[in-house]
């Protein structure tokens, strides 16, 4: 039971691991918040994770009956979401360079309500639990069962893999800058520019794996008649 429930750990964080691919996203984190303080963005980088966390739970617990009730498929959720990721790699690969600031022009830090607006949408959502993760973690309890002991053991298991991956967010996001700082200028924006790519590329897959899903069924009735 045990070597069962490491395992089902296991496997359901390194799937979410690869999906989110927060060093990846770690370089869309620093792009866009490029004008907060160390300090602003290690509170930023807090609060998403902790969204991410609470985002995951509910995917896991409650994601199949609210795709239900609300009459959305898979496919519909996919397609969607990896319309919105596809279309925000596009705006920030076709984004130009900012310009350089002087030394003596600091940049002024963003409030901390405006901070706080984009904690949810869009650092949470979809660019770091999106439509891929999401859909994984519905996935992975798609079969979950109603016998008691198991129903408690797996329920553990989706709240440590929600914990596992809410740590590995908040540490890689809030040591963004310093990641940036080891590539320096040149190497952060070809990091940038490859992430943002990945993220149009992650976005494209994920449509066209809705699409897969939605257009097969139609393709195998067709040729069943």
């Amino acid at each position: 039971m045990i070597e069962s429930l490491i395992s089902d750990i296991l496997f359901g964080f390194t799937g979410l691991i690869s999906i989110i691919n927060p060093i990846g996203v770690a370089f869309v984190f620093l792009d866009r918040t490029a004008n907060l303080t160390d300090e602003e963005r290690r509170l930023l980088a807090k609060r998403v994770a902790i969204n991410a966390f609470f985002v995951l739970v509910v995917a896991f617990f409650v994601g199949t009956p609210v795709l239900h009730f609300f009459g959305i498929s898979m496919e519909a959720l996919r397609i969607g979401g990896g319309l919105a990721v596809a279309v925000s790699g596009w705006q920030m690969l076709n984004a130009p360079e900012p310009e350089p600031i002087a030394a003596d022009h600091p940049v002024k830090p963003m409030s901390a309500s405006s901070a706080s607006g984009k904690a949810f949408f869009p650092l949470t959502v979809p660019l770091t639990t999106g439509p891929g993760s999401i859909a994984t973690a519905i996935a992975l309890n798609a079969n979950r069962t109603h016998k008691l002991s198991a129903w408690l053991l797996s329920s553990f298991a989706s709240i440590v893999i929600s914990a596992l991956v809410m740590l590995v967010i908040y540490y890689v996001y809030s040591r963004a800058a310093r990641l940036s700082q080891y590539l320096g200028v040149e190497g952060t924006r070809v990091a940038m520019r490859v992430s943002s790519f990945l993220l149009l590329c992650i976005g494209v897959q994920i449509i066209l794996t809705g699409l897969t899903g939605f257009l097969t069924p139609i393709a195998d009735l067709r040729a069943v008649k």
